[in-house]
């Protein structure tokens, strides 16, 4: 059990520790010189029932930064108040925040008790009684004791182990993250760091994040409760030996945080409950600036209420957190504020959503949103969410923002008995409802596009996905496709989508004059076709009935127009994406010029010329399969089953593979949206759209191990 101390400025709380352990936490010369604590002090005291840990805190006003970062991570609050004194500004300050770090066991000691009579006493005690009386430690037992003479001594140290026999050890699942509180360097170790293990459990050898620098770090040594251990749990006081390329004291500061790396995914904007204290002047309003103190963190902020538009004092709403620089956190975590001044405490409360959204913040939905998310609970949340626009979940973000086992997605949808889809490296999750909901309003879409299009082999995938709600990321669309084909309510042919009885038929002349035709754009032409006028003379057609059997071809998806009335066949496309690939992997960067792709097609006796290549690639631009920059290419993997070919996974339009519902596809550190190079402008852009107004069909992806932090 960790233990935290607060109070007034020579209260008495290093006195009162070290007579309890026997350990001086006062450890800097110039707190010794000035005989008040500067730092943070650490010691421990072995009991039956097991080892506690004491966090001795700064009692002066100009040191409550310091006593936020010591505070953050206890488990039972040690308040001390001096007999002689009595109840003092920062003993008022202190309990406050503890009540808004939701500390809400702990006891009172009324220290230099040898310097107070019993009616003096008495009435210390009533008034610390009154004063606990509105907060979490009301109740708390009041011990009068002296550390000069040793009165009560003993009986505060029984009540302390009787607490920690009755303590319940944090829970252990959950993902490791260390709140670190100190830096430092020790001869013939390395770097070391402390603090207290908030959630997990972390062993020797181990691989780490520090985060937000994202520097990766080897777990080399661990000390735990003051002493050698090969493993850390939640709850622990920890020093960690740490190892790594760029790990070194000063690469680390208080405020950072150790993580699992699957963790790593820092935050600059975040939403959560705030309760501002009476005893602030005024209403906080729309950007009000802060210090924010999160762990042992203190960064600038600015606050945007969302339950209203301003929060007065007394009051407790929702509010956006915008950081100055970004921050680790889980949701759930507390968090205090106090004015850019440091001269006094604002506020705190509890983050609930740590991607949050810069526009549209204050909508119904929005707040219907944050509704479901304030849920402690973590099934709870789901059901919330799911219950809410946009009616869909990513189960691996959720999970990783809250900390919780690499396992709980998969879990959480068993458990609620969501339909769940493993893709892009997420598992995304729907509601039963709302996915049956999801499939009937699909493939009514389908039925309304054949309707008005009977002449065309089915609708693209891309078309298909935006006009649903909700809309899905396309590799989840892609997967939740893929299902609804294997249960046989539509078919997948590449690109397009259909209802299985919609069937595109050629008539029975049409039929007899593809006959005659095809076999001209086959196996020794199939790179370089014949014009359709060409056609005409070889076949003894007319040119214009011709052009518009291949056109009618072309909507139906068997040949593609590549140039002005020259056509390929949809399988001798495939085989010039497939030489493009091969001919990408070996190049350097993975760009080629015309001529070599050209020289790739020829290498295998089919004489294409320049020409040919270059209106070959000049299709698969149109239709965002390769990316033009000058002279060089290089393929865009998101859309290479457009013409039936397959990425670099395996996995072709048409495939079902994919990870396992539940399967650990958490990647690291949160990635922004996928935007492809614009090579004329240098801009950022959305692929591009080509040939059937449609976008092909997302590959399965393969399964992914957890990435490390980029």
């Amino acid at each position: 059990m960790i233990i935290g101390t607060a109070g007034h400025i020579d209260h008495g709380k290093t006195a009162l520790v070290g007579a309890l352990t026997g350990v001086d936490t006062d450890r800097l010369k110039e707190e010794k010189a000035r005989g008040i604590s500067i730092d943070l002090g650490f010691a421990y005291l072995p009991t039956p029932a097991g080892t506690l840990g004491f966090i001795d805190v700064p009692g002066h006003e100009k040191f409550i930064h310091t006593m936020l970062a010591g505070a953050s991570g206890i488990d039972f609050a040690l308040l001390i108040v001096a007999a002689d004194d009595g109840v003092m500004p920062q003993t008022r300050e202190h309990l406050a925040l503890l009540d808004l770090l939701g500390v809400s066991r702990g006891l009172v000691a009324l220290t230099k008790a040898d310097l107070a009579d019993e009616a003096r006493l008495a009435e210390v005690t009533s008034e610390i009684a009154a004063l606990l009386a509105g907060t979490s430690l009301r109740g708390a037992p009041i011990l009068p004791v002296s550390a000069h003479t040793g009165e009560g001594v003993d009986a505060l140290r029984a009540r302390l182990v009787e607490a920690a026999g009755a303590f319940a050890a944090r829970p252990g699942q959950g993902r490791f993250r260390l709140a670190v509180d100190r830096s430092f360097s020790l001869s013939g170790a390395g770097t070391v760091v402390t603090g207290t293990v908030l959630s997990g459990r972390v062993r020797v050898g181990d691989p780490l994040v520090l985060s937000p620098t994202g520097l990766p770090a080897r777990l080399r040594s661990i000390h735990a409760q003051n002493h050698k251990a090969e493993e850390g749990r939640a709850g622990d006081r920890c020093a960690l030996n740490l190892a790594g390329e760029a790990i070194s004291p000063d690469a680390i500061r208080r405020g950072d945080m150790v993580l699992d790396p699957t963790l790593d995914a820092p935050t600059e904007r975040i939403d959560a409950t705030l309760t501002v204290l009476a005893s602030e002047p005024k209403p906080l309003g729309q950007w009000f600036p802060v210090r924010f103190h999160h762990g042992a963190s203190e960064v600038g902020a600015r606050l945007v209420p969302l339950s209203a538009d301003s929060l007065a004092p007394g009051t407790s709403g929702l509010v956006q957190v915008v950081l100055e620089r970004p921050i680790a956190a889980a949701v759930g975590d507390r968090y205090v504020i106090r004015d850019t001044s440091a001269q006094r405490s604002i506020g705190g409360g509890r983050l609930i959503d740590l991607r949050a959204p810069a526009r549209r913040r204050r909508t119904p939905e929005r707040l219907a949103q944050l509704d479901a998310l304030a849920e402690t609970d973590p099934d709870t949340a789901v059901a919330g969410l799911l219950a809410v626009e946009p009616w869909h979940l990513d189960l691996t973000a959720f999970a990783r923002d809250r900390a919780l086992g690499a396992e709980a997605p998969a879990e959480i949808a068993a458990r609620r008995g969501l339909v769940a889809f493993a893709a892009g490296g997420t598992l995304t999750a729907l509601s039963p409802q709302r996915w049956a909901l999801y499939a009937d309003t699909a493939l009514a879409e389908l039925a309304r596009f054949h309707e008005a299009n009977p002449d065309l082999p089915g609708m693209g995938a891309e078309k298909l996905r935006l006009a649903l709600a909700p809309r899905l990321a396309r590799p989840v669309f892609g997967e939740a496709l893929r299902r609804l084909g294997a249960a046989g309510s539509l078919v997948l042919e590449g690109a397009w989508v259909r209802l299985p009885g919609h069937e595109v038929r050629l008539t029975r002349k049409d039929e007899l004059l593809w006959e005659l035709v095809a076999p001209h754009l086959g196996r020794t032409a199939r790179f370089r076709p014949p014009r359709v006028r060409d056609l005409a003379a070889l076949t003894g057609e007319a040119e214009g009935e011709v052009r518009r059997l291949m056109k009618l071809l072309a909507r139906m998806g068997k040949v593609d127009e590549v140039a002005h009335d020259h056509f390929f066949l949809r399988p001798s496309l495939a085989e010039t994406v497939a030489m493009a690939m091969a001919l990408a992997e070996a190049a350097p960067g993975r760009e080629f010029t015309a001529s070599a792709f050209r020289d790739r097609i020829e290498a295998g006796d089919h004489a294409v010329g320049r020409k040919v290549a270059i209106q070959i690639l000049e299709f698969l631009d149109r239709h965002g399969v390769t990316l033009r920059r000058g002279d060089l290419r290089r393929l865009n993997r998101h859309r290479l089953d457009l013409f039936g070919a397959m990425d670099d996974t395996g996995a072709g339009g048409d495939s079902t593979a994919g990870p396992a519902p539940g399967a650990d596809t958490t990647s690291g550190r949160a990635l922004p949206p996928v935007r492809y190079p614009d090579f004329k402008s240098g801009r950022g852009r959305e692929p591009v759209s080509g040939g059937f107004d449609s976008h092909s069909l997302p590959p399965s992806p393969a399964p992914q191990r957890p990435n490390p932090p980029r």
